[in-house]
């Protein structure tokens, strides 16, 4: 069983018993979620696409924890001006599991 789930802005392809990664959420770690914005559910059997959302339907997750992304070097440069700018950024993440789809 999978789902097309918008989570914080974003449509994230689900499965039961699987981490996954998000966008940081504003969740202490060990706290449970429900998205009710589901937009496709799926098995085995085929697939069903909601207009938008699945009515009725809902992912349970728990968030496990908040981890930073590798850093990522920002480096602008032009030439024979003597400008250049190097800046760092590291994204930060949350891992959630995902509990159940129903």
């Amino acid at each position: 069983m999978f789902a097309i789930v918008n989570i914080a802005g974003r449509q994230v392809k689900v499965e039961e018993g699987k981490s996954i990664y998000v966008n940081l959420l504003d969740k202490e770690a060990g706290a449970t979620l429900s998205f009710d914005e589901v937009l496709l559910k799926g098995d085995d059997n085929g697939a069903t696409v909601g207009t938008p959302f699945l009515s009725g339907s809902s992912v349970k997750a728990t968030v496990e924890e908040h981890v930073k992304g590798p850093k990522i070097i920002v480096f602008k440069k032009k030439r024979r001006k003597g400008y250049a700018v190097k800046n760092g950024h590291r994204q930060q993440y949350s891992k959630i599991k995902i509990e159940s789809i129903g």
